[in-house]
């Protein structure tokens, strides 16, 4: 497959790298990137010389989340039932396909990793990110919850919560706190470590690392982690038909850059940061 929208490299052996590649827009997840996306995963996952995986963003960021300039419903990279609730079930059907891949998948999370960014991020098995990565879902402040709703499963109820009802981010550091992440690096040490991490992972052989990995996903599932996700697909559905909501799209839609700085500006942060000198 010729790609565009991904860089593809072995930066060692039994390592596959993707990079998300269109660092002039902060690396946003249309359906196209994600399409290529999953194809150099589970090419990659059939590929015998192929142990583990790293995804990371080009220029600044990892991700600012999917391309609101695009119609996701539109062209999506894989099939996912149609109708109200299309889209959240589509992210979800991706997340756990990544899950249920047979050789692990590790994030390298530097910069911005915003709404969708978080839901890639959260999707693969391992997560690196840097001690300034800048995380979070500011959705949460003017249209829905998450599509995938993790925050609950992964960082815990009161981080959560705090998370959701404020739509703030968190720094690398706090991310691996709270258990967002594995571990966070000084940012200029991140793809060093991040490659030595690969590389020992890459050193278990593949049909023992499958089941490693499948085992400690049972548990989850034993927990109800994949009912409870489907089911936050229809919140997130529910979320979209409230006023505030409604109006908020109708901006999105006159303008993009507007909206989001309109939706940001009174808490000081992401793109309104420099403006108001919040963090």
């Amino acid at each position: 497959m010729d790609y565009q929208k991904i860089i593809l490299d072995q930066p060692l052996p039994r390592v596959q790298r993707i990079t998300l590649n269109r660092p002039d827009k902060r690396n946003p997840l249309s359906n196209e990137l994600r399409g290529e996306m999953f194809h150099a995963l589970e090419t990659g996952d059939q590929d015998p010389d192929i142990a583990v995986t790293i995804i990371r963003g080009a220029g600044s960021c990892f991700s600012a989340g999917y391309d609101l300039k695009s119609n996701v419903a539109k062209d999506q990279p894989y099939y996912s039932a149609g109708g109200l609730g299309n889209w959240p079930r589509h992210v979800v059907d991706g997340f756990l396909g990544m899950w249920d891949l047979a050789k692990p998948v590790i994030a390298q999370v530097h910069g911005y990793c915003l709404a969708g960014g978080t839901e890639l991020a959260t999707a693969c098995d391992l997560v690196y990110v840097a001690e300034d990565a800048k995380i979070g879902y500011p959705v949460v402040r003017a249209i829905s919850p998450p599509d995938n709703q993790f925050y609950p499963w992964i960082v815990g109820l009161r981080r959560a919560m705090e998370l959701m009802l404020t739509g703030d981010s968190m720094s690398g550091e706090e991310a691996a706190q709270s258990g967002f992440a594995n571990r966070a690096f000084p940012a200029d040490e991140l793809e060093a470590n991040v490659l030595r991490i690969a590389e020992r992972v890459a050193r278990v052989p593949s049909d023992i690392q499958q089941i490693n990995k499948r085992a400690v996903h049972r548990q989850m599932d034993a927990m109800g982690i994949r009912a409870a996700i489907r089911a936050g697909t229809e919140m997130q559905t529910l979320a979209t038909f409230t006023r505030s909501t409604q109006a908020h799209l109708a901006e999105l839609r006159e303008s993009l850059t507007d909206a989001l700085t309109k939706r940001d500006e009174q808490f000081g942060d992401y793109r309104t940061a420099d403006k108001t000198g919040g963090d």
